[in-house]
């Protein structure tokens, strides 16, 4: 809607969502006395093994990316490492800035360090889409453990089934895009959505590979349940001793909370979703709860920020640069009607699927 794109209206829905977060941790919140204290009885061997895995579900989800990359862009293929590199960036910019930058990010840094090829932008764009319609896949499978297992609170129904839809619609959308490679153009001043849509089908040829696109959706699948478990060893070294289903939950709320970033991690938001359940369901003291949801958001931002910092300095970025990568809007869309197969592409097309290594 035109309205949201106003920085003053949208200024103002972020204002009225912090009141209401401060408003509720307010008057429902626990004694922060009580908080402070919850951090003094925490056990770092947990909160080490909290990091790992969040590090490994890293790892995971940029192996995925990569295979998604190999069945989208001609060769030579971006190694390992640069993948890696770039998915950390992209990670850093989600965290410390509101919107989604991030995506936009990892692609600047591939670009940046491949050799020059027209419509590579948005061949990796397309991949970044990919990429998320797996995302979809891990978390419908979550949220289908969550809701067999657990308990949702009625305020996270409607978000649940709105993932669920969205996800459905894109995995559709993604399948008969990719089969059907004769997708008509977009014209121009459309709107970035329907822009988005027109840059994703360069990047799904890992949707005609069967073999490929399991390969990428189990590395996805992979990740998510390295973060599952990474919540579930931060709960034990917050001494909340609940079984996995619990942290299941967490998880998915988490990610309710964050769905909308309207400011930098939604931080408070996501407290308030994550320790409101856990005493309503599950007896956890408000306290303890908000402490864990301070804890649980430090640990996933360690890595993120950590990592990515780290990956920033080594590809010669700044922050700033960060700050004026372009939007979806912005995003160069090739000239030709329909995206060329890459030429090995093309002809494994008769063989085999190809599978990152």
């Amino acid at each position: 809607m035109k309205f949201l794109r106003n920085g003053w209206v949208r200024a103002a829905i972020v204002v009225v969502a912090a009141a209401g977060v401060v408003a509720l941790l307010w008057w429902r919140g626990p004694a922060w006395s009580g908080v402070a204290k919850a951090f003094t009885a925490v056990e770092w061997r947990w909160v080490a093994a909290a990091v790992g895995l969040n590090l490994l579900s890293v790892l995971m989800r940029a192996i995925a990316w990569r295979t998604v990359i190999v069945q989208a862009a001609p060769p030579p293929h971006p190694s390992f490492p640069l993948v890696f590199s770039a998915f950390s960036v992209g990670l850093f910019a989600n965290a410390v800035l509101p919107g989604r930058i991030g995506e936009l990010a990892r692609v600047a840094v591939l670009t940046r360090r491949m050799p020059p090829q027209e419509g590579m932008w948005a061949r990796l764009l397309g991949t970044v889409f990919a990429h998320r319609v797996f995302d979809l896949v891990a978390v419908m499978g979550l949220i289908g453990y969550v809701v067999a297992t657990a308990r949702i609170p009625d305020w996270a129904v409607t978000s649940l089934i709105a993932v669920v839809v969205a996800g459905v619609t894109l995995f559709t959308i993604a399948v008969v895009g990719a089969r059907d490679n004769r997708m008509a153009g977009v014209p121009e001043g459309l709107g970035a959505v329907r822009k988005v849509v027109r840059l994703a089908r360069y990047g799904l040829g890992v949707m005609r590979r069967p073999a490929a696109a399991a390969v990428a959706c189990l590395f996805q699948v992979l990740g998510w349940t390295c973060q599952l478990f990474a919540v579930y060893t931060t709960m034990r070294a917050f001494g909340i001793h609940e079984a996995l289903p619990a942290a299941g939950l967490v998880l998915v709320l988490m990610n309710v909370a964050t769905l909308f970033p309207l400011w930098p991690g939604n931080v408070g938001l996501v407290q308030a979703a994550v320790a409101l359940p856990l005493f309503q369901y599950y007896g956890v003291a408000k306290a303890n709860g908000i402490a864990f949801g301070f804890g649980l958001q430090a640990i996933e931002a360690s890595v993120g920020v950590g990592v990515g910092l780290l990956f920033l300095a080594r590809e010669g970025l700044s922050f700033a640069m960060l700050r004026v990568m372009p939007d979806m809007a912005q995003a160069e869309v090739p000239e030709d009607a329909e995206p060329a197969e890459p030429p090995a592409e093309a002809e494994a097309a008769h063989t085999h699927a190809r599978v990152s290594g």
